[in-house]
Order: C-alpha cells, then structure tokens, then sequence
C-alpha cells in the first residue's frame, strides 16, 4: 500500500504528517511511502532526508493523491477551512484519509468529505486508554501547545520569570496562573517551573489537584462544586451558567493576583467556557500576560482576539490559533509517531482492519462508503441514526 504526504497548504501551516525517522518501521511493515517535495522543509525535514529513508519524492500533489491508497495529512479539510477544500477533487472512492478532521465542525463539510468515498479516520476522536495513548495525537499537539504558550507569555512580560539575587538586589518570581489542567494546562506548568515561576492551577475536576502538586505548584480550591466534572473520556464537562458565573466570582481575585495567566478549558464540540470576563483583566496588575489556548473555540477571555494580539487595560492578551505549528520539528515528530502506531494498528498484511467492535477503530472512523458512520458526530450533527 501506498501512504502519500502532500505538503500542508493551511495558511502559515509548518507541521508535516510524516517524518524521515517513521519511514523504515512502515517498509518494514509493507508501506512505501511518497512525499511531496518540500512537504518537510518548513518543518527541517528536507527531501534529501526522506529519500535516504527510502521514501519517493514526488513533484506534483496532484500526483501524490492518485497514487496513494493512504492520504496522511495534519490538517485535512475540516480542519483546514481557509484552503483545504482544493484537495476534495483529489480524493477517490475507498482512499483513506487520516489526520485531523473537525468531526464537531459543520454537518456541510463533514459530508463534503464523506460523499467523496473516502474512508477516513479522524485523529481527534482517539479514544483516552492505555491501548491507545501511542497514538493519541491531541495529547502531543497539546503537549506542544502548552509549552509553547508559556514560552510566548515570558516574552510578552515585562518581569523575569525566575527570582534572580544579583548586586542590584533580588528579583522576585513571576506568578503564573493555569486554568484547565488538561494535558496543555500540565506542560504549562511544568514549562513555567522550569523557568522559575511561582505556578498555581485551577480545574473543575478535583482529581487533577495530585498533579499540579506534583509539578510542585498550588491547586486553587474554589468553595463550589462541578456536577459530573469529567466524562468517561477524561474530557471536563460543560457545567451550567450559574456554575460559570460562581466561579469566575470565586477565580476573579486569584487572577488579579497573577503576573500571567493561561487558559486552557475547551469541551469538544462547544463553545469555549468563558472564565476569565473584561473585569477581572481590568483588575490585573499593569503589563500582566494573559494567553487563552482556547481562543479558537471563542475563548476563555470574552475579549480575546482569536489570532491576534491585543492590549487591553494594560494587559497583553494572546490567542493563538494553530500554536503547535509554532515548534514544528517536534511537533511533526510527535504526530508522525502517533500516526505510525495508528497506521501499523490499523493495516496488518496490507490489510484493513475495519472491526467495529475494536473502540480504536470505532471512535475513530468517520467517513466510509459515502456515510458519516461515528455515531457519536450524527448524534453531535443531528443525523438520524445509521442502521
């Protein structure tokens, strides 16, 4: 079988879908695999590294996406609403497609993809166990998010994020605040500690309190309580408007008391939770950093900006979209190994496993035979059930 890589063409995308190190465990496993020229370059992977791996350049994308029996992209069209509705007439009945799809998206674009016959297999639905944590391609773009965004909130500060004693006196630490302790909100913290901050964190679900203390930072404990706080995926649940706003009443002081905050909350297929309001950033301490990972999703901050940044009442206020494409050498690496896992899962003998009853390949099939068949996306979309 044929896995072709066609090089991402979403604005300002750097990531690639595979890289050079994956290539001899899929010959070994049967693949051969062609590449677009100039698929990896953005990312510091030249061709030159792909052919010494075995892998065949290919001049055209056109030509990548005839000869592939696997389609492997990072944002494939869902996830790629700027240009990624190009690469439709390029799919072909049975084809597969992997990479990230934005199942929650619109009903419109998901059965776009599904009336080409592609079989495609969305990354974002993998399911949170042991089996697949290998695979489990969110968790690595989140590992990198949340890195990255501590990295763009130090920048953006005006203080030192370590305490320094020099001869001009001591400089106390930076104090930063995480909201959302999924795995972004964990690697944030873990990333400002090592820079020297002073961290502390929030999060609906109490069972997270272990592990900001782990890192060595502080569990905000807030006098109310989430209803149902996690689902069975790990995922927090979306809580009611009143619990919302108790909340931010509860959380407006810890943030006025930090130097920078990042936000993290998202619940797949809804809106962004709105944690941090106007008021609280009008109370935050002149030149305070506020980075809101969710700003793709509407934002934690209800004057976010997605995609830009902004100064407002003194503070800096960031919301990057599409950040793990910010440290692209890792990122592609990551994604190419889970990717790889899934792959080699999936496809034993050059052969399909499309068993149902197997929940790796149940969450994550989207599209097959003309049909959205993830029955949790008809019910999100409001389809009628599939018999």
């Amino acid at each position: 079988m044929i896995i072709g890589v066609p090089k991402e063409i979403y604005p300002g995308e750097r990531r690639v879908a595979l890289v050079p190190a994956v290539l001899p465990t899929l010959t070994k496993a049967g693949f051969e695999v062609h590449i677009q020229s100039g698929a990896g370059v953005e990312a510091g992977y030249p061709d030159s590294a792909y052919t010494e791996k075995g892998a065949k350049i290919i001049p055209d994308r056109a030509a990548v996406f005839a000869a592939a029996d696997i389609i492997v992209q990072v944002l494939c069209y869902g996830s790629n609403d700027k240009t990624g509705e190009q690469d439709l007439p390029l799919f072909r009945r049975n084809q597969l497609l992997v990479g990230f799809l934005r199942p929650f998206g619109t009903a419109e674009v998901v059965q776009q993809i599904a009336k080409t016959g592609v079989t495609a297999f969305s990354v974002e639905l993998m399911p949170r166990s042991t089996r697949a944590q290998s695979m489990d391609a969110l968790s690595s773009m989140a590992t990198v998010s949340g890195y990255k965004s501590v990295l763009l909130a130090a920048d953006s500060h005006r203080r030192i994020f370590p305490m320094l004693t020099t001869a001009a006196g001591t400089v106390t630490p930076a104090r930063v605040l995480v909201i959302g302790v999924g795995v972004a909100g964990l690697q944030a913290l873990a990333t400002a500690r090592r820079l020297g901050a002073v961290i502390s964190a929030y999060d609906v679900r109490p069972a997270v309190k272990e592990q900001v203390q782990s890192l060595g930072g502080r569990f905000v404990e807030l006098p109310i309580e989430a209803k149902d706080a996690q689902d069975a995926r790990g995922y927090a649940r979306a809580q009611d408007e009143d619990f919302y706003r108790r909340q931010r009443e509860l959380l407006g002081k810890t943030v006025q008391e930090s130097d920078v905050v990042i936000t993290t909350a998202v619940i797949p297929g809804k809106k962004a939770p709105v944690l941090v309001t106007e008021e609280m950033v009008k109370g935050m301490a002149l030149g305070s950093v506020l980075v809101d990972l969710a700003a793709e999703r509407g934002g934690n901050c209800d004057i976010t900006e997605a995609g830009q940044t902004v100064v407002k009442h003194g503070v800096t206020i960031i919301g990057p979209i599409n950040l793990a494409s910010g440290v692209p050498y890792h990122a592609s690496m990551m994604y190419a190994r889970n990717i790889t896992a899934f792959l080699t899962y999936v496809i034993k003998e050059q052969k399909l496993n499309l068993n149902l009853g197997d929940q790796i390949v149940s969450d994550t099939l989207l599209t097959h035979a003309g049909e959205i068949v993830q029955g949790r996306i008809r019910e999100f979309l409001t389809l009628p059930a599939l018999a």
